[in-house]
């Protein structure tokens, strides 16, 4: 892999990691198209950081908060009633513990599917009928609520928290965009648009981190890359995925999600031709 090739596949990463059209079903289909090999497993860890690193730039302040509000339920761990009621009272608390609700799901799917990995992303079929999937749950979210006044998090309880979860664990399957599917989810269940958007990439951050940490020690031993290489593409995804991420949100909150439904049916017609 040279230098030109990591800054395209570090754009392509960055783009469709947030834009709701499934950056891994691309990644397939790229390959498939390209004939190219599948990327080093370090690289494909460092565009993933790079997109984190953009999520994490956006909602730095979100994280900041969610930080700083853990030392008062610590504090209060020991009592449940008052841990309930600061819970509740918190707007940052609930976020913090509706975040490891939801991650509950996603970490054992995503373990139950790692064995089986190799041949989800080895099927182009697969990944055309999932953007077909993916583009159905976009357009039902024509239907879904207007935006409230101001956000309100008391939609967001521990049960849709926990099904958003086993949503972006499924998105594990190439083709099935993991914030097109969790953001979807979330305004069918009536969850307001800006609140759902950030739980969704709030969410993302652990998952994001637990499966970059299980690749990495895989990788270490078997690249043959330059260091150079991996930044590059982590830099490009970085910078990239945060115009992208800032796009989205912006996409979401006027109610236009649906609107890239068209693309990924588009996509997901073209992928089933070819792996028919």
């Amino acid at each position: 892999m040279n230098f030109v090739q990591a800054i395209i596949l570090g754009i392509i990463q960055g783009l469709t990691e947030f834009l709701p059209v499934s950056s891994s079903g691309h990644l397939v289909l790229l390959q498939h198209v390209l004939g190219l090999k599948e990327a080093e497993i370090l690289f494909d860890v460092s565009v993933h950081l790079g997109t984190l690193v953009a999520v994490i730039v956006v909602f730095r302040r979100e994280i900041k908060n969610i930080v700083l509000a853990l030392p008062r339920l610590i504090a209060v761990a020991g009592n449940k009633d008052r841990a309930v009621s600061a819970i509740e009272s918190d707007p940052e608390l609930k976020m913090a513990v509706l975040i490891v609700i939801g991650f509950i799901p996603t970490a054992l799917l995503g373990l139950a599917f790692s064995g089986i990995a190799d041949r989800l992303f080895s099927s182009v079929l697969i990944v055309g009928f999932m953007l077909m999937l993916t583009g159905l749950l976009l357009w039902l979210t024509r239907w879904t609520i207007k935006p409230a006044r101001q956000p309100v998090i008391d939609r967001l309880n521990l049960k849709n928290a926990f099904l958003i979860g086993i949503v972006q664990g499924l998105a594990i399957i190439p083709g099935i965009s993991r914030s097109g599917a969790t953001i979807s989810i979330g305004l069918l269940l009536g969850i307001e648009r800006e609140t759902a958007a950030r739980y969704s990439f709030l969410l993302s951050i652990p998952a994001i981190v637990g499966a970059g940490l299980l690749s990495l020690k895989d990788s270490l031993h078997e690249t043959d890359l330059s260091i150079k290489i991996p930044l590059v593409g982590a830099v490009t995804a970085a910078i990239v995925g945060y115009a992208a991420l800032r796009a989205l949100l912006q996409v979401v909150k006027k109610g236009g999600l649906h609107l890239f439904a068209p693309y990924c049916w588009l996509v997901g017609i073209v992928a089933i031709i070819l792996g028919w």
